[in-house]
């Protein structure tokens, strides 16, 4: 299916329904206006749970990222939903690292990860939360289920219990050790615990129906042997339990009422409902450090959304990973990177990026979303509150013949020319300056609006001028222009003249010299997950970073903070980088250009 969106003529995404979809509220596939909170089916069922007061008025949801790399785009979608449905219904949203895989996880990315909620606005509620605060209680939950008759330590190594499993269309087989005692299953785990067995030799199991249809359901591992330095517990634990049984009762011990995930995360529902409902709730709450009593505490709901996919595009972590470690791009902040921080870098403000979730909306339904969508919230984005300036990418010397030598003037220009609050700047105006080398030819193309030899252009905020000759190297090269300037031209249009073009410029005596950075998609195919490329990486735009050094800046932006956005005239929207950038060199990456050139490319 193809649509457009706002008129905007780029197709923005192809959706296709998901299965098993048992969500009774409506399919809100389309995008959304970003003039608020849009109407969707997990705000039907929040509303619905208020009014039939399942959870004494309360919504209490939480962001639950794995602190094993940075977070990106497709991670800002549920950033957005989970605090945003607390933000609108009065409750809170907590922030837990899911820290259960230490060989995986640093405190480099728990870093990186509360700097990026932040910076897209979002603060939440009270301390941050560690699974990994609460392994303590986990272990007493998983004595409980040993006790219960509903767990036991299985001695298979990981290859016989991956042979034991079955597979979708045949069932599993009972572990030999499925039948072991309570007694002798305590007794195994204590010395699991006690760091006496060396890795992969026991597990802790649920035991559950090895023959389940659903194979998360098939005696799932809820403990596993690593001896491994962890980076908030140290070397205190040798074992370390699985996502799936400790994600549901952090949930639980957090009183979370609504517990919001991706679509993947479907066949893993009944696994979490279980632990849930086979543990005593009275306990669950007892360990929690949140104000939800036993006796109406109702346990939270998993709900499943459709995840944040992006042509031109990858979302995987693991091969995002993969581009870092193997230096395809130069670190997890990378402007080309989607993860948060490559966008914070290249320019993306935290308006765009909350708006374009808002537009992308939430459903239940697996699609993709045009890249064109996420540049169009940055240009409207910037288009009002980026300043204009001026820069010359690839300067051209232009010397006006006939101004006065040793004289200059002071222009004033409006810093945006729709927003007179922003104010103006000044650039001076003299005998030598530079334009971009591609604003001149010698024998121009038919309907050429710049300057060639014998035509007259305006410069922006400036003269018209006339190029009289050509002055080129050695090799033949263009190196210099020699122009004359009509001083009765400044801010009135020549009478009896027609002038084709205005273009941009920057003088000569006080240019700032600049680094520009030209960052372009990662991928030039649409798809680089599609499964008939044999490796994404095949995908790698080949042009996707151009340096170019040697750029002149008007003398405005000398001051220019980092992170500061402006529209370079007719050339983009570029920010300062926020890393790069020294008081000696200013450093400005593109962050997109004035128009979807790649529209234009592709179509």
């Amino acid at each position: 299916m193809r649509n457009t969106w706002n008129g905007y003529n780029t197709s923005f995404v192809t959706c296709e329904k998901a299965e098993n979809n048992d969500m009774s509220a409506s399919d809100d596939s389309k995008p959304n206006d970003a003039t608020g909170p849009a109407s969707n089916f997990i705000r039907h069922i929040i509303e619905q749970d208020l009014q039939s007061g399942k959870h004494n008025g309360r919504v209490q949801t939480r962001f639950p990222p794995e602190p094993n790399g940075f977070l990106h785009i497709g991670h800002a979608k549920s950033i957005c939903l989970n605090f945003g449905v607390a933000d609108s219904y009065g409750g809170q949203c907590n922030l837990r690292f899911d820290d259960t895989n230490p060989e995986k996880e640093s405190q480099e990315f728990v870093n990186a990860i509360s700097d990026d909620i932040r910076w897209l606005g979002f603060q939440w509620s009270g301390d941050i939360r560690y699974t990994s605060s609460y392994f303590d209680a986990l272990h007493d939950f998983a004595v409980q289920l040993i006790e219960k008759g509903k767990a036991y330590v299985c001695s298979l190594s990981p290859e016989q219990a991956r042979e034991y499993r079955g597979t979708l269309t045949s069932p599993g087989i009972d572990s030999p050790y499925r039948e072991r005692s309570v007694e002798e299953n305590l007794g195994l785990f204590a010395q699991m615990r006690a760091g006496d067995f060396p890795d992969g030799t026991h597990s802790l199991r649920a035991k559950i129906d090895m023959a389940s249809p659903n194979i998360n359901m098939r005696d799932p591992v809820l403990y596993r042997i690593r001896h491994v330095e962890h980076h908030q517990t140290g070397s205190k634990w040798p074992i370390y339990p699985m996502y799936d049984y400790a994600h549901c009762i952090s949930d639980a011990m957090e009183c979370v009422t609504h517990s919001l995930c991706t679509l993947e995360f479907e066949d893993h529902r009944p696994l979490y409902d279980w632990i849930l409902q086979t543990l005593d709730i009275k306990s669950l709450t007892a360990a929690s450090d949140n104000s939800c009593a036993a006796d109406d505490y109702v346990l939270p709901r998993q709900i499943e959304f459709a995840r944040l996919n992006i042509n031109y595009t990858v979302m995987s972590k693991r091969k995002l990973k993969e581009l870092v470690t193997e230096n395809y791009v130069n670190g997890w902040d990378d402007p080309r990177m989607p993860t948060l921080s490559g966008l914070r870098r290249r320019g993306f403000t935290p308006e765009s990026i909350r708006n374009f979730c808002e537009r992308a909306g939430v459903a239940r339904s697996s699609g993709t979303v045009d890249v064109g969508m996420l540049e169009h919230s940055i240009r409207e984005d910037l288009d009002s509150n980026a300043p204009r300036a001026m820069c010359v990418l690839r300067p051209l010397k232009v010397t006006l013949s006939n101004y006065p030598e040793n004289e200059t003037q002071t222009l004033v220009l409006p810093c945006h020319p729709k927003n007179e609050e922003m104010g103006t700047r000044e650039i001076a105006f003299a005998k030598t300056l530079y334009i971009d080398a591609n604003d001149f030819e010698e024998i121009p193309p038919p309907k050429y609006k710049r300057l060639s030899p014998g035509v007259e252009v305006r410069l922006r905020g400036g003269y018209v001028i006339r190029c009289d000759e050509v002055i080129k190297n050695a090799e033949g090269e263009v190196v210099e222009l020699l122009c004359s300037y009509d001083p009765e031209t400044l801010g009135v249009n020549p009478v009896g003249r027609k002038v084709k073009g205005v273009i941009h410029w920057v003088p000569a005596e006080s240019a700032l010299d600049v680094e520009v950075r030209i960052y372009d998609r990662l991928f030039n195919k649409e798809n680089p997950d599609d499964k008939s490329i044999a490796d994404y990486k095949e995908c790698l735009n080949p042009d996707s970073l151009l340096v170019l050094t040697g750029c002149k800046a008007e003398p405005s932006l000398k001051t220019a903070a980092a992170e500061a956005s402006f529209q370079f005239e007719r050339e983009g929207y570029f920010c300062v980088d926020r890393h790069d950038s020294t008081a000696e060199k200013i450093v400005f990456n593109r962050t997109v250009t004035l128009r979807d050139s790649w529209a234009k490319i592709s179509g």
